[in-house]
Order: C-alpha cells, then structure tokens, then sequence
C-alpha cells in the first residue's frame, strides 16, 4: 500500500525473481521470489496489472502497455511447467527458492543468563532442515491430488524460454485451463492415477514426521533441563534484587516467556501491495479446490460502578462454554463462491452461514476492550510517558482475540442493529450501532471512570485466490479525564491465509502511529511485523514512544497474541499478558472466555434491552445452539427483511437515520448519550418504535 516501485524480475522454471537491478539479481541480492506454478494468478487487463497470490504473501505487478500480453502468456507456460514438474518429478525439484541459507538465532536473552546447549542447536537445525523438506512434500502431495482429479489433456512437454528441455514423460498431465494445445505437440496419451509417486510422498511424509518428532523430542529435553536451571538463576536473582520485576521469571508458562522458538511460516519476501477497484479481473486458476471442509462464578474483582443509567442487574455466573460445539465443515465449495470475485470487495458477497462464528462485528468491536484495565491504569500513571506505553499496549491488545480466529468471520450486522456491553465487574460499559449499510460502518462508544473509548469503523476486504486482505478504515479514540489526553490511532491490515485449504491462519501488518492529541509531548509508533521467511517474527510487534524531539524515551516489544514486554531483555518488564483460553477452544470457535460470555441472554438482563440488540438475532442464536439449517434459514429472512426496509426508504425518498449515534462535522460518528438514559427512564420495553429487525 506505498506506492508503485520499479523492479528487475527474472523468470526461470516457473520462479519469478526480482531485485532492484539487474547486477543485484546477479549477486544474489534477492527482493523476492515467487513459485508461479503454486500461486493464484489473477490478470487485471484494463490498469494492465497481475496478482499473484503465493498463500503467505500477496504480490502487484504492474506492466508496459507493450510488454503486457507478453507477461501474461510467459507466466501462463511457466506455471503450467512448474505444475508438472512438481507433479511428475516431486524427488527432483530443489528450487533456488528454497535454497535459501539456513541459520539459526540462539535467543533474544543475554549469554549470561541462558546458555543453549550445543546438542538443542543441533537438534533444531536438523528439525529446520527437515520442515523445509517436509514442506516441499506437503504442496507436492497436494498439487498431485489436485491434477490427477484434473482432465487429462492430450499434450507433450514443450519448450518454455529459458526453462531448458525437460525430458520427455509417458505421462504428462495439467489441469490448466487456458493453455491452448496448438502451441505444443499432440499425442494421445493415457490418464495417470500417479499412485507410486503418492505412495512415496507418503513414506516420505511419514520418514521426516519420524525425524522432526526425535529431534524435537531430544531438543525439548535439553531445552527443559536448561529452563529449570535458568528458573533457578532466576529466583536467585529475585531474592537480590527484591521486588524487581524481570520478564523472564519464572513460570510454568510457556518457552516463549525466555526466548522466541523458530516458528516455520514458510514465506516469500513481501511486496509493495497497492489496491485496486478495478474489477477487469480474469482468473487465472488450474485447479477446482473445496473448502477443507457450564457455568463458574465471575472472576475478578469489582473495581467500580459502571455508571449512571445501568440496568443494576449484575450476572452473578457468566457461562465458561458455548451451548454447542463448532458444527463440522459443510460439503458447501468455498471455491464455487470465490472463484469469480477474486480481487473484488467481498463485503457485499452472500456467504453460506457454516462460514460464521455466533458472533457479530458489534460484538468483536467490543471484544477490543477486553483488557480495559490497561487503561484503567494509564489513568492512574503520572508519566506521560509511560501513560503511552499503557495506552500502546491497549492498542496491541485488541488483537489477541483474533489469533484463533482465522477459520470464521463474524455475522455482518444488519442496518440499526444495536449491542450493549454492562460490565461492572471490569468497570465499562459499552454500546456499538451499524450506522450504514452501504458502505458498511459500525460505530461504538464505552466509558468508565477511568477513560473513554469510542470508534466508527469501515472494512474494505479483498480476496486474492488463497489469501483475503482486510483494510480497516477509521480512527479509534481514547480519552483519559485524569489528565485531559486525547489519544487516537489507526489499525493495521490484517490478511488471513489458506481461505480454500489447510489450516487458516491470521496476521496483522503495518505501522500503527498514535498521538496525543492534547499534547504533542510524546508520540508512539507500534509495528506490526510481517512474518519473514524462516523466522520467528510471526505476530511480533514493536513499539517506540519519542518525545517531541524524536528521542526515544521507552521502547517495547513482543506478540500481539501474548504479551507485551517494556525495556530491553534480560531487565525487560512485562506490561501485559494475553488471558489463558478456555478448555476445548478449537471446538468452540477459538473465542476467548470474554468472547464466549458475549452473546450469553440472561433472563435477569433480558427486559432492559432493545428488540434490537444483537442478542435477540435468531440466526445467531440458532449457529450458536449448532442448529446449521435453522440459522441459514432465519439469515435469509433477516436479510430479505433489511431488503425490503430499505425497499420502502428508497421509495419515500427517506433516509436511515441512527438512534443513539450522531454524524460530527468530520464525518465521523459520536455517540449521542442517550442510550443509558433511554434504557433507564422509561425502558426500552415501553417503546414501540424500533424497527423490526428479526
């Protein structure tokens, strides 16, 4: 999203390398490094742009007027070669992409504090070697199942520039579609079934899985022996130092409180991404995918009253689980749905309910505040400063809840649906309204005593072909009265991987800049890093706070689905730590517990609220009980419903107008105060003009 910038590529055997020059792709001095014959190409022919969806990361080219065709057909050869020459000769295939040097970081901490022993270093080299090769096996078994379900086309291997001449096969095979025969020599050719190549895939599979568990084994040995001797220099060093807080104490919580483990997200080097509305997309894609397919008493204390206007009506006992488990994957092809919107906006594509999570986007906006004690105790802190450390961490904070997340999206609120949030227990409470409906906008407003949060919000998604971006669009603000700051910050791009197949997995990236708007004093800059290939930079983040100077007064570091940690190691302190997830959480949507008490109807709770509040949404409530056929049912009716409301404004040249939400004269949306008053005196239930909804 920065703007264009000019490169030098190089395709060679189905690889597309680029650097800044020529002489640099000579010396090795690679930018990035694409596998086309793995990668969703999408060809935009109006703005003569190409996307090439690698799964990890996402890649715009932009090319000449006279050279674009050219492109086009080049890349299109090269893919199909890359195809079969993974599907034919999957013991054969060492790319340059993946001979890459290999090297290994032996922690974050000092060497006077942690020492790893050599035998571990070994072992995670050995492991680090394997899960490279074990990856290769992986696309090459699953670009196998893929073409051998493929037609069998009646073509021999052709000569591709600067590929060389692959020897001839008895059994070619390609499922691309837009490949044309007369620009190779027919033949008639059996349709192979590739079982002996699937049969070695498979031992193979099985021979590394082997390796990797005894290395891993053995490593995790001398890792444990090394972690109680490191717990014990530890405690040592507590006892001297008092109260001193280190972030490396000890715990019986995981590795990652001492070093950062390797973390195999096998990527290629990112891009400058920039995006388009242009919807001249044809898609460029060789395979047909389907989608891979209690009670306890509340914890915590209570701080302080939420206010004035509650409903006095406190939940003694908050649910620990849903009602029912997540539903199993529905045979419905996620790829029949995608297939023709590839580099579009999805927001106003019709999904299949089994997609969902029992939850809406008001309610994930109110899961941003989950950690509200972090500015609980900003307001308490004199240094302002440090106060923008706590409010950064809040800020970083809000993206815990999405780390298990990745396999659902939230239900899409309809036009004045409405949720409230009353926590006395953690001091807030919270209401959030969907203002707009095209385009979509979802604005919510919290207070306490201690701060006030509030935010209009707009997404702009778009899907790739293995991989879907989501662009927020908004500012978040953050007022704390002990001190009369103004906080406001952006939010960063999220891109959830693997939409089709595999395990689905979320990052977020960017750089998120926050400022006091009341002060110019200090400012904070928080990046969100993009996992590099071979790392461990996966969900890592890091944060400066400068004066107004530019000098750096604090600085801080760690992982958006963890913790955050001030200073540096080994003397670093831990400012927050992500709450541990309930039992069985991959069964119940990955929510958190604060996710799972969020839809939860108390009888005691239900006469205070709207009939438009998101709790009352059938189709919710029916996924949430794992009644699938009920909640797609109820959410056809709820959006026929919006459509005929709609319908009748159109008509009488009317517009929607908000109930508790107000437009400034910046165009964004403040809340009206009226909520709590309305609720209190004389009660939602006595009103009659709401509309209807469900």
């Amino acid at each position: 999203m920065k703007g264009w910038h000019k490169r030098y590529f190089l395709l060679e055997k189905g690889i597309l390398k680029y650097s800044k020059c020529r002489a640099d792709l000579r010396k090795g001095k690679l930018h990035g490094c694409i596998d086309v014959g793995l990668s969703v190409m999408s060809i935009k022919k109006k703005t003569k742009a190409i996307d090439l969806d690698a799964n990890n990361n996402i890649y715009h080219l932009k090319v000449s007027l006279s050279l674009f065709d050219d492109w086009v057909s080049k890349l299109r050869h090269h893919r199909v070669f890359r195809q079969n020459e993974i599907a034919m000769y999957p013991h054969e295939r060492h790319l340059s992409l993946y001979r890459l040097a290999l090297t290994f970081s032996n922690s974050r901490l000092s060497p006077s504090l942690i020492h790893v022993p050599h035998c571990s270093l070994s072992d995670l080299k050995d492991c680090e070697s394997y899960l490279l090769e074990l990856n290769l096996l992986l696309k090459s078994m699953e670009v196998l199942h893929r073409t051998s379900s493929a037609p069998a086309i009646n073509l021999s291997f052709y000569q591709v520039p600067g590929c060389g001449s692959p020897p001839a096969s008895p059994h070619l095979h390609t499922s691309h579609p837009n490949l044309s025969t007369a620009e190779a020599n027919t033949s008639f050719l059996e349709t192979p079934d590739s079982p002996t190549d699937a049969n070695r895939l498979q031992e193979d599979f099985c021979r590394l899985a082997n390796n990797i568990h005894s290395t891993l084994r053995s490593a995790y040995s001398s890792l444990s022996a090394e972690r109680d001797r490191v717990r014990h220099t530890i405690d040592l060093k507590r006892v001297c130092d008092g109260s001193r807080q280190l972030v490396h104490q000890a715990s019986n919580e995981s590795m990652s409180e001492f070093f950062d483990a390797q973390e195999y997200q096998l990527t290629s080097s990112s891009s400058e991404n920039e995006a388009s509305d242009d919807d001249s997309y044809i898609s460029d894609v060789s395979d047909s995918v389907s989608m891979d397919t209690g009670y306890s008493n509340e914890g915590g204390s209570e701080r302080h009253d939420s206010g004035s206007g509650g409903s006095g009506v406190q939940v003694a006992c908050r649910r620990t689980t849903l009602p029912s488990p997540q539903p199993s994957s529905s045979s419905v092809s996620l790829w029949n749905i995608l297939k023709n919107n590839i580099g579009k906006d999805l927001s106003k594509v019709a999904m299949p309910v089994h997609l969902n999570e029992p939850l809406n986007t008001l309610q994930r906006l109110c899961e941003e505040v989950e950690y509200s004690e972090l500015l609980d105790t900003a307001n308490h802190t004199q240094d302002p400063y440090q106060r923008m450390v706590y409010v950064a961490t809040f800020a970083v904070s809000a993206y815990a809840s999405s780390y298990h997340r990745a396999g659902s999206k939230p239900f899409n609120p309809v036009l004045g649906e409405t949720y409230e949030c009353d926590r006395p227990d953690k001091g807030f409470r919270f209401i959030a309204e969907q203002v707009s409906h095209h385009p979509p906008v979802s604005a919510c407003h919290c207070d306490s005593h201690n701060f006030t949060f509030w935010q209009d919000v707009q997404w702009k998604n778009k899907f790739w072909g293995k991989s879907m971006e989501i662009v927020p669009m908004g500012t978040t603000h953050v007022t704390l009265p002990g001190f009369g700051d103004h906080y406001e910050w952006n939010k960063v791009t999220s891109c959830i991987h693997n939409i089709l197949s595999g395990q689905r997995w979320i990052e977020h990236y960017g750089e998120m800049s926050i400022k006091n708007t009341s002060s110019d004093a200090c400012q904070c800059t928080v990046t969100f890093v993009k996992a590099k290939s071979w790392s461990s930079t996966v969900n890592k983040i890091e944060g400066v706070v400068t004066d107004s100077g530019g000098r750096v007064i604090h600085s801080f570091f760690g992982k958006w689905h963890e913790g955050v940690y001030q200073g540096d190691t080994p003397s670093a302190i831990c400012i927050w730590r992500a709450n541990p997830m309930p039992v069985d959480q991959d069964q119940y949507y990955g929510f958190t517990q604060f996710g799972v008490e969020l839809n939860e109807l108390d009888a005691a709770l239900k006469p205070f609220l709207p009939p438009t509040d998101t709790r009352f949404r059938l189709d919710q409530r029916c996924l949430e009980e794992g009644n699938i056929e009920g909640a797609e049912e109820q959410k056809q009716r709820i959006e026929l419903l919006q459509r005929e409301r709609r319908k009748v404004l159109e008509e009488n040249n009317m517009t929607h107008k908000p109930r508790f939400f107000k437009k400034s004269k910046d165009d964004t949306w403040l809340s009206s105060n009226t909520y709590w008053e309305q609720r209190k005196d004389p009660g939602f239930s006595s009103r009659e003009d709401f509309p209807v909804l469900w």
